[in-house]
């Protein structure tokens, strides 16, 4: 990876799986959106991407330094915009099929941009048009006997965790560490029992419903964080 510091762009190289030019190049893409980070261009070297100069929200949120930690309020805004580019994908007939915080990238106003979609392209009567497999981590994947089998509900499942993240600052089950025995194990034997966290602050009935299937689109949670938001104004 290296930075033009002229054309304020990221080149990744070799990140383009079969079929992503191809689908490119017939104008069966997300679109355009604000809050999607921007393909800029592409050659036989890669993608050359938009920078979101504030890094990805995982990092933002774990790795920063700073004293004073985001109010409820930016944490709130997150989410909204979280949703309104899933919304937006989603409208687009494309399952992103990774959405998690190190995929949401920060511009310098610390707005929300979604990147590294991996995904499904679907026509409009839902038949697959290009399929970039399924890969949420354990902590963000819905339970399901094939993993590579997504839908809205998948990405809705994905976007309950990332909401739980953006609220709490930490992944579900903190108590489980990464890396110790049986750990992927764990997470989705809970996730299957629906043993889901309930210690949030704000959102708790969105993040549930998400993992539970009861959203029909995104849609209906961004007009549900919209309402949480608005009873949580600015001091």
């Amino acid at each position: 990876m290296s930075e033009d510091d002229d054309e304020d762009v990221i080149i990744y190289r070799h990140y383009c799986p079969p079929g992503v030019k191809r689908a490119l190049a017939s104008g069966s893409t997300v679109g355009h959106h604000d809050r999607i980070i921007r393909l800029k261009g592409s050659s036989a070297a890669g993608l050359y991407l938009e920078r979101a100069v504030k890094g990805n929200i995982y990092q933002y949120l774990v790795e920063s330094t700073s004293p004073s930690p985001p109010t409820i309020r930016q944490r709130l805004s997150w989410c909204r915009e979280s949703a309104e580019v899933v919304v937006h994908v989603h409208s687009r007939n494309i399952i992103h099929c990774d959405i998690q915080p190190t995929n949401l990238l920060l511009d310098e106003g610390l707005h929300i941009k979604l990147s590294d979609f991996q995904g499904k392209l679907l026509s409009l009567d839902k038949m697959i048009l290009l399929d970039g497999g399924s890969s949420e981590p354990t902590r963000f994947s819905r339970p399901r006997d094939d993993l590579d089998n997504a839908d809205i509900h998948t990405d809705l499942f994905a976007l309950g965790c990332t909401i739980y993240f953006l609220i709490m600052g930490n992944a579900v089950y903190p108590d489980i560490k990464d890396g110790e025995e049986g750990w992927h194990e764990a997470v989705r034997a809970r996730f299957t029992k629906q043993q889901f966290p309930d210690d949030m602050p704000v959102c708790a009935d969105l993040a549930w419903k998400c993992w539970l299937g009861n959203y029909n689109s995104a849609k209906e949670l961004l007009s549900d964080i919209m309402l949480v938001e608005a009873a949580h104004p600015e001091p």
